[in-house]
């Protein structure tokens, strides 16, 4: 048997139908991202594996920093009358947003080689549907995941902060927005990279300088020079003080405008260096 042949935008829409029949038309765009993100959630849902890490791993993160560093919140340099839970759970929200845009980056490419992009391919689908709705699944599996370590922080560790329920809830949807612009950059580089083995270690080589060459632990003005000027220009920092701010109920100020400024520019290079990249894999 010969192998199937991956079909030209306009052949797909004309595809002879069952039994012979007139063309076959898929379905409209909107409904095609609907149905892929179904299918990319209940993959999800099917690996609880997957469903476990995502959660052990920013829980163990809060769980050891707000031990090792706890003793920051009564040093000069750390905002008066905050407690360490406080300051440290709006960067974790972000840190969660980090974790899952890069596996956003990895499960596409493992798509890619275990055939089932290759199927989609010779079906009347619009290339750009399948990644937008791999983009919208890991959106909702991080909305999830951060609304879950939100509790646990507020049962467990006693987070309660000054902005309330309405600045946790702001700080939860700035993350969200952040997560979904950094999960089309990780998608950009691994259709261009095409290999998961080396899309895991750039993976890892991105994540640790982002996260701890940041504001996200420790105050700027703690940081040594070379490493505070890093940090000053380092786009997670600008997140992670949006996010915290709007948590504690302080002014966010034209922040919060440059980290969804921030994020709308990376996911829009990333949206379109991926649908790009994804065409040429064709």
């Amino acid at each position: 048997m010969s192998a199937p042949t991956t079909l030209s935008a306009s052949d797909r829409s004309s595809v002879a139908g069952p039994g012979g029949g007139g063309p076959w038309r898929g379905t409209s765009v909107p409904m095609q991202i609907i149905i892929l993100t179904g299918r990319s959630l209940r993959a999800v849902v099917a690996s609880r594996a997957l469903v476990l890490l995502g959660l052990l791993q920013p829980l163990i993160v809060l769980i050891l920093f707000s031990q090792v560093f706890a003793s920051l919140a009564g040093t000069s340099s750390f905002p008066a009358g905050v407690s360490y839970i406080d300051y440290l759970m709006p960067a974790v929200l972000v840190m969660g947003s980090l974790s899952v845009a890069l596996q956003s980056g990895v499960g596409l490419l493992d798509d890619m080689r275990n055939g089932v992009v290759a199927r989609f391919r010779t079906l009347p689908i619009a290339s750009a549907s399948v990644l937008v709705a791999r983009s919208l699944a890991d959106v909702v599996r991080h909305a999830l995941q951060l609304a879950i370590m939100l509790v646990l922080a507020a049962t467990l560790f006693g987070f309660s902060p000054g902005g309330g329920f309405t600045g946790v809830l702001l700080a939860w949807l700035m993350c969200i927005a952040v997560g979904w612009s950094l999960s089309w950059m990780f998608m950009a580089i691994g259709v261009w990279i095409t290999n998961v083995e080396v899309m895991q270690g750039v993976t890892s080589m991105v994540m640790f300088p982002l996260m701890f060459a940041s504001s996200a632990y420790v105050p700027l003005s703690s940081l040594p020079a070379w490493l505070r000027a890093v940090a000053t220009v380092n786009p997670l920092t600008y997140s992670v003080d949006a996010s915290r701010n709007l948590a504690l109920g302080n002014p966010v100020g034209v922040g919060g405008l440059a980290a969804l400024g921030a994020a709308g520019l990376i996911g829009l290079t990333g949206a379109i260096v991926a649908t790009r990249g994804f065409r040429r894999s064709a």
